[in-house]
């Protein structure tokens, strides 16, 4: 009964540092004197301490969109660019490199491809 108590008064203070601490686990589990095994244990078997804690990170995430946003209003550049190039995708604003050499285009997402134009004694494959 005595390690049921200090559990669930573990998971208490956890869910308090997890809110002081922007949902971050481990200045959390230090403030309590708790293991992140521990943090672990208790959000896989426990749905009311699981649901609390994702409750805590949709509440950091909503911050994080309002300074964000904030940001912008303000003017900074970097929030601007940081925005369109998650939310605006599909007005072309992403991380490609478009590349032209002799009419032909290549875009990719992660390596740049060259690709020369063939001379007119080569053959294809």
């Amino acid at each position: 009964m005595i390690k049921q108590e200090k559990t669930k008064k573990n998971k208490e203070l956890l869910l308090k540092a997890l809110e002081k601490n922007l949902g971050i686990v481990t200045p959390s589990c230090k403030e309590v004197g708790v293991s992140r095994n521990a943090f672990y244990t208790y959000y896989k078997d426990d749905d009311i301490f699981r649901s609390a804690v994702d409750d805590i990170n949709e509440i950091t995430l909503d911050f994080a969109e309002t300074q964000l946003l904030k940001n912008i209003k303000e003017g900074s550049e970097r929030s601007i660019l940081f925005y369109m190039k998650y939310k605006a995708r599909k007005r072309g604003y992403t991380d490609s490199i478009d590349i032209t050499t002799g009419g032909d285009k290549i875009v990719t997402d992660i390596k740049v491809n060259i690709v020369l134009p063939k001379k007119e004694d080569e053959e294809e494959d």
